[in-house]
């Protein structure tokens, strides 16, 4: 049974597509496009950010000791690893203050109105 307190890749497609007034295909394109730039810059060392949603971040986990989770008594060396980071922006932290499940500021609802009134003849 699907968890009802998360929106998996094909759901969050679907509301892309149709808050955006584009094909699937093409939501999907642009996603995957997105994830794509993010990990590129992530392995360049860079900071992808998103004004206001937020920014990932790639850091270097030093190396250190650990303790052999199968043998308590022996010490093992954890290895250095670079893990991703992601920290909230203002807006969308500010999005999830207040009243729960709330639309976001960062993206307009859907307009009843056509985007590109027809011009005048």
């Amino acid at each position: 049974m699907a968890n009802p307190n998360k929106i998996n890749k094909d759901q969050l497609l679907e509301k892309i597509a149709s808050r955006a007034n584009v094909s699937r295909k093409e939501a999907e394109d642009v996603m995957d496009a997105f994830v794509h730039v993010v990990i590129d810059a992530m392995r360049a060392g860079k900071e992808a950010v998103l004004t206001g949603f937020g920014s990932f971040i790639s850091r270097t986990r030093g190396s250190r000791m650990g303790v052999n989770p199968q043998k308590p008594s022996e010490r093992i060396k954890i290895p250095t690893v670079i893990v991703p980071k992601f920290k909230a922006g203002k807006t969308l932290k500010d999005a999830l203050k207040g009243a729960p499940r709330a639309s976001s500021p960062l993206v307009a609802a859907p307009s009843s109105q056509p985007q590109n009134p027809p011009a005048a003849q």
